[in-house]
């Protein structure tokens, strides 16, 4: 197996060296243009001042220059494509050393506060799962990437899904190839808009009309060009009312078609590159090669038909420029292009939504893959399947991937049919909470397909609620436990679903008075637990620790301890049996000067 760092290094320095080239090329470029300019300049003052050599002479001046342009371009383009390389390794690089906080997509608009896990769970926003993982360059990547950590997978789909990103685990061209075509996310780009637009029904008139409509433009130019000879305007403005009577027809819709093209020709330029390098990529799996076959199946590749509409999309963009209002009438410019955008989507509209969907996949997997290629000790999760299988969770070293590997302490958790509820007692800073958002972040990872930071984790599918941060809001008139119980009541009711619950409970009804606490928790999860869940409360109640005995023996009491030593609080975030012994409020209280 490749080690990721040393791999990423080499090509680091290997596209280093590159645009250290191109830079050097860009340089020469911009000289040899500016000798280009000079010398057209000295070979027109030649020419016309000293009548040294005739004029068609000059046309070798300016074609070295236009040869020179295009080689600058083509430098331009290198140059940059080896920058976004390396951009794209120095990122890597910071994932492997846990520096990737802020460097990436923090995927803010997935957040949904009623989600029943994902704040809690920190999946999107800075320095959360998302960003860690997300390497797509398309909005419908980030979609089903998304997705896939929301709502979880059927299990033959993970399974699947495992397979996929195993085969795509050391493709490193083909993820720098898709990181290297830019920034994506500048662009706009709504894959359900387009795909409802392509999808629609026809707008304009038959395709004879467009035909029409090219007829009157080049009429209106000859017409022109007539008059200006014959000095008459009598053809042209035949020609021009003609052409108005036809503007009034067909202008208000033809502005409303080309008005819903909700996307911009750089997004789908970019759209057309990821596709034309996943059509060329020769893939192992099955599924892998079916979609490369789509994507080539039809009288063009689907990278070609999108290029095709990135270039109708340029004239929709410049329909509200002055020079296009001008022309629409005598070139009927913008009917025109509405013309050209319903012959497309009468070729390709019906295509356009399952190539999004093989694109949002792809993406989704090479994230899930550079992500496994990144922690190479991450195994993927086993699945354990069946009618007579019970609720099981068994993680051996658990980590929680968003705390740096030099600091992560790993624990071991088991809930199965012997243990259905860890009830872990301890102190405040102890790591309760990390435990829980361990626990559940790994569920997430594997219901999604990917890897997850543990020795190894052997569950059955899962549904996920968890109630771990809850708080009052002034706006909405709910206390925290009025927002807590409102949180609980959701996971609630995923038991209700086919699958499995595994709840994650912390600080279980703070917001109430001991008495009423420890009645409504011990009500609580004997509800549960005539269910078919399994699940982790915390708490640093110790008198909540005492229900371990009504609710029998599938209840397991659990804790963290603390020590001080030499005036500082100490925690080893180590899972020990039994209750706590002590706490740590009063000592904290003094540590920070408050006379307790």
């Amino acid at each position: 197996m490749l080690d990721p760092r040393a791999e990423y290094e080499k090509r680091l320095q290997a596209r280093l060296q590159e645009l250290a080239r191109q830079e050097r090329l860009h340089i020469r470029a911009g000289n040899l243009k500016l000798m280009a300019i000079f010398a057209g300049l000295l070979a027109l003052w030649l020419c016309l001042a000293k009548t040294l050599f005739a004029p068609a002479w000059l046309a070798i001046p300016v074609a070295a220059y236009a040869a020179l342009a295009i080689w600058h371009e083509q430098i331009l383009r290198a140059r940059a494509r080896a920058e976004t390389a390396a951009d794209y390794y120095r990122r890597g690089i910071a994932r492997i050393e846990d520096r990737w906080a802020g460097t990436g997509q923090p995927g803010e608009r997935f957040r949904d506060a009623n989600h029943v896990y994902a704040d809690d769970l920190d999946l999107f926003g800075r320095g959360c799962l998302f960003e860690l993982l997300s390497t797509a360059r398309l909005p419908m990547g980030e979609n089903t990437l998304a997705q896939w950590l929301l709502f979880p997978s059927p299990t033959e789909e993970i399974i699947e899904r495992q397979k996929l990103v195993a085969d795509l685990h050391d493709r490193l061209d083909l993820r720098e190839s898709i990181a290297a075509t830019g920034e994506a996310l500048r662009v706009r780009l709504n894959p359900e808009s387009l795909s409802g637009w392509a999808e629609g029904a026809a707008v304009m008139p038959e395709a004879a009309w467009r035909g029409v409509a090219i007829v009157l433009s080049v009429a209106s130019a000859a017409a022109l060009v007539y008059g200006l000879e014959a000095l008459t305007i009598r053809p042209f403005l035949i020609v021009f009312l003609v052409e108005a009577f036809v503007w009034r027809w067909l202008q208000r819709r033809a502005l409303k078609f080309i008005q819903g093209v909700n996307c911009n020709a750089e997004g789908l330029a970019l759209f057309s590159q990821i596709l034309d390098r996943l059509e060329t990529e020769s893939f192992t799996s099955s599924r892998l090669q079916g979609y490369v076959t789509e994507l080539n199946s039809g009288h063009e590749p689907a990278s070609g038909a999108i290029r095709r509409l990135a270039r109708t999309v340029y004239w929709i963009d410049s329909c509200e420029g002055l020079f296009a209002k001008l022309l629409n009438i005598p070139a009927l410019f913008t009917i025109q292009v509405a013309f050209a955008a319903e012959g497309w989507r009468r070729a390709s509209g019906r295509k356009i939504r399952r190539w999004i969907e093989i694109v949002a996949e792809m993406e989704a997997l090479l994230s899930l893959a550079s992500y496994s290629f990144e922690h190479p000790a991450d195994p993927f999760p086993e699945f354990v399947e069946g009618a007579a299988v019970a609720a099981l969770f068994d993680g051996r070293e658990l980590g929680h991937p968003l705390i740096a590997a030099r600091k992560c302490v790993r624990n071991s958790v088991q809930l199965d049919s012997q243990t259905r509820l860890l009830l872990v007692s301890g102190s405040n800073m102890s790591g309760k909470s990390t435990l829980l958002r361990a626990v559940g972040i790994n569920a997430v990872l594997a219901n999604a397909g990917a890897p997850v930071r543990a020795k190894s984790l052997r569950m059955s599918p899962l549904a996920l609620g968890t109630r771990i941060r809850s708080t009052d809001s002034l706006q909405e008139g709910r206390s925290n436990f009025y927002t807590e119980i409102l949180r609980i009541r959701k996971v609630f009711e995923l038991t209700e679903s086919a699958k499995p619950l595994l709840y994650l409970f912390d600080e279980l009804l703070e917001g109430t008075n001991s008495k009423d606490r420890r009645t409504g928790s011990e009500g609580l999860l004997r509800a549960l637990m005539e269910r078919n869940t399994i699940g982790i409360v915390t708490t640093h109640d110790l008198a909540l620790t005492e229900i371990t005995g009504p609710l029998g023996s599938v209840v397991r009491n659990m804790h963290f301890q603390d020590s001080v030593v030499n005036g500082q609080m100490s925690f080893d975030y180590t899972l020990h049996d039994g209750v706590v012994a002590k706490s740590n409020a009063l000592e904290l209280m003094r540590m920070i000067g408050l006379k307790v």
